[in-house]
């Protein structure tokens, strides 16, 4: 088993992916400062799980995965944002959002008992 393994990694991934797309599909010039911050957070959720875990139980993968968590709320942050906005189309956006919301959970559970 690999970091591939976690729950929050899967789910962070796909957020990550779904990101990519909506900047690929939606990007206009006027939000372009936003699609770019939404991809570097995306991603650094993802990364951020792969980091912690493989460091292995103990301060320093807390850290990765707090730091993935806030990355996580930056990135919902960022698509509630691009949904105010209009900055992309709502239906996909709410399945973005969903899925972010779930991430920021599994994310959140394993800081916790990271912390333990």
């Amino acid at each position: 088993r690999d970091h591939r393994s976690l729950e929050a990694w899967v789910e962070a991934r796909g957020v990550a992916e779904a990101c990519f797309h909506l900047a690929r599909d939606a990007w206009k010039p006027w939000c372009a400062a936003l699609f770019s911050q939404l991809q570097r957070s995306a991603l650094s959720v993802q990364l951020n799980l792969t980091e912690g875990y493989a460091y292995g139980p103990g301060p320093t993968c807390a850290r990765h995965y707090a730091i993935a968590y806030g990355s996580a709320m930056e990135t919902g942050d960022l698509l509630d944002m691009l949904l105010a906005i209009r900055g992309a189309e709502a239906d996909a956006l709410g399945v973005v959002l969903r899925r972010n919301r779930r991430c920021q959970r599994l994310v959140l559970g394993l800081l916790k008992r990271a912390r333990e």
